[in-house]
């Protein structure tokens, strides 16, 4: 094994990981994951006049599937494809977003925001933009589960929401 000693005595370079190398880690650098999630999503009426009838009433439920790539542990990229009506297209939405998130030390918590955009096919064939927030618990540095939430507005529709809920492997 081969070290350099700084004038303090501590080793600056090793081939064992130290404290800052991101093995072991449970956010990491060149982290690829996969997520499978449920969704729900309320139209821009009842956005505005939320009450516990009209959400009853009007969401709409589905499941998708997602995959991130994180370049940095901090700021990555993500994919999603969900459908929420098995009626029309089998997908009804695909998007993709840039992702900061800020991992809370190694407590497993990790708040995050992104933005992009995509395309719906179904209901309304429309271009969109996009933009959230969510928090995700890993157990593993492997396993986690993620909720969040994000606005969506359509370039041929009214702005909707989209709350997602589901299970993350990391890689």
């Amino acid at each position: 094994m081969l070290a350099v000693k700084s004038v303090l005595g501590q080793d600056n370079a090793t081939n064992n990981p130290g404290p800052n190398d991101d093995q072991g880690r449970i956010y990491r650098a060149n982290e690829l994951s996969v997520d499978a999630f449920g969704t729900g999503s309320l139209g821009a009426y009842t956005i505005n006049h939320v009450s516990n009838a009209r959400v009853r009433h009007n969401i709409r439920f589905g499941a998708g599937a997602g995959i991130n790539y994180f370049f940095t542990r901090n700021l990555g990229i993500g994919g999603d494809v969900y459908s929420e009506n098995t009626t029309g297209a089998f997908i009804d939405s695909t998007s993709g977003n840039l992702i900061l998130r800020i991992p809370l030390g190694e407590s497993g918590l990790a708040p995050y925001i992104f933005g992009g955009g995509g395309y719906q096919f179904d209901l309304t064939k429309a271009a969109f933009g996009q933009a959230g927030a969510g928090l995700e618990f890993r157990f593993t540095p492997n396993v986690g589960l993620f909720v969040d939430a994000r606005g969506v507005v359509p370039d041929k529709a009214k702005y909707y929401g989209v709350g997602r809920l589901g299970i993350r492997f990391a890689f």
